[in-house]
């Protein structure tokens, strides 16, 4: 029996909120909640920000459900759904990322083209030390593809696994990574929306189930300054009206075979580099993870089957071939971010940018790009401020809260060391 229904948003933040009703109310498929949301920080600072009306006397905004996506969830009597907001005059609310999301999508939908998704999220465990400090998650056999106790001991993964396997979340892997305690989790290749949801609600039971192991899950950019950083890469392709793979050329991939498709999305991903970290890493932490020499997607070039390139062509060719982003982090909103990518790479298309020669150097010491990302959150922002075809793309109002927003989060940040900006934000990213 169905006790009650946790209705969730993804916020700006890239935090889940929500709240819990009841059976009888799960008919309803609304609730409201504070608009002025969009102005609350990670220290719950509450700021004027554009479009949280903070000023004009904090009023309501909708959160809209449909039936049909109310789940099971991974906590006992609860179903839960993930919804559009509105304004209370019943327009989409500009800020809500998944409202951008959709925007994106129905603009390739008119060009007879569906997005599909598929999303790599990695994370550092850490749990707490006899003297309630956070210490690295204790794994002494952990190691890059290790599996079994030495790299879990506790074996939370494994209760994420079964959890997820229930609850219909179709994992395609859970994988060790190279900087130990670090996990990847990529779920099966989706619509956008679709995928996005799962991605979202996934992450959020993920932590959820991790922390009754006692292990604080976070999917933070660079959580350990002398680790390597976590990303959220964003593979993508597109079906045509057959249902067919529409970025191949002649049934093959790779650098050498690009249909003219696949050669507009890169140039409109390289054309906006700049502009898209301000999106894509949102948070001063993003920064210590967006180096050269890193496999982060600093530099503004993209490959073939090329880790240190930022926009990877795949070798797998036919119905498989797709192209990953690799510069997001799980700091960024889920919605958002894919927004942007889409959009970036339609501008691609619309606008056809000249598509630049693909990267040659090994990308550690030798790279034939001259141009990276900011160094900083606050330049991040700059770049975003100034890139207008995107920031129209993607959503005026929405990126404006968020430069507002991120600029409030770099005065907040300027004096912590790595350990206390960590602490800024582990409990909620």
């Amino acid at each position: 029996m169905t006790d009650r229904l946790r209705a969730v948003f993804c916020d700006h933040l890239s935090l889940i909120r929500g709240k819990y009703l009841p059976a009888s109310k799960i008919g309803n498929n609304e609730t409201n909640f504070c608009r002025s949301t969009y102005g609350v920080h990670f220290d719950k600072d509450l700021l004027p920000s554009p479009g949280s009306m903070m000023m004009e006397g904090l009023p309501d905004m909708e959160l809209r459900w449909n039936a049909n996506d109310i789940r099971d969830s991974w906590q006992d009597g609860t179903k839960i759904v993930i919804g559009d907001l509105y304004g209370m005059d019943g327009t989409p609310l500009p800020m809500c990322g998944r409202g951008a999301l959709k925007r994106a999508v129905a603009a390739w939908v008119q060009d007879g083209l569906t997005p599909m998704i598929g999303i790599e999220l990695e994370a550092f465990a850490f749990q707490k030390d006899a003297n309630g400090n956070l210490v690295p998650y204790d794994a002494p056999g952990a190691m890059v593809y290790g599996t079994g106790p030495g790299t879990d001991p506790l074996g939370f993964n494994d209760a994420i696994w079964e959890a997820a396997e229930k609850l219909g979340f179709r994992l395609d892997m859970i994988t060790a990574e190279y900087d130990a305690p670090q996990f990847e989790y990529t779920l099966t290749f989706d619509n956008a929306l679709k995928a996005v949801d799962d991605i979202v609600l996934f992450r959020q039971m993920a932590r959820e189930i991790a922390l009754g192991f006692g292990i604080i899950l976070t999917f933070l950019p660079k959580p350990i300054a002398e680790a390597g950083g976590s990303g959220m890469h964003i593979n993508f392709s597109f079906q045509d009206a057959d249902g067919n793979n529409a970025l191949p050329k002649d049934g093959k991939s790779g650098p050498d075979h690009l249909s003219d498709l696949a050669k507009a999305c890169i140039a409109g991903l390289v054309h906006h580099h700049k502009g898209l970290a301000g999106l894509l890493a949102p948070t001063a932490n993003s920064y210590k993870r967006l180096q050269p020499a890193s496999l982060s997607g600093y530099w503004q070039n993209w490959g073939g089957d090329h880790r240190n390139v930022t926009t990877r062509v795949s070798e797998e060719g036919g119905a498989k071939t797709r192209l990953e982003h690799r510069m997001a982090d799980a700091s960024a909103n889920p919605y958002t971010a894919v927004a942007a990518v889409l959009q970036a790479a339609r501008l691609g298309l619309t606008n056809g940018y000249d598509l630049p020669a693909h990267e040659t150097g090994d990308g550690f010491e030798v790279t034939d790009a001259t141009t990276g990302v900011a160094t900083d959150l606050n330049a991040a922002m700059e770049d975003l401020e100034a890139d207008t075809a995107l920031r129209a793309a993607v959503g005026e109002t929405l990126v404006d809260n968020q430069i507002f927003m991120r600029r409030a989060e770099v005065e907040k940040t300027a004096d912590l060391d790595d350990v206390a900006l960590r602490d800024f934000y582990i409990h909620y990213i």
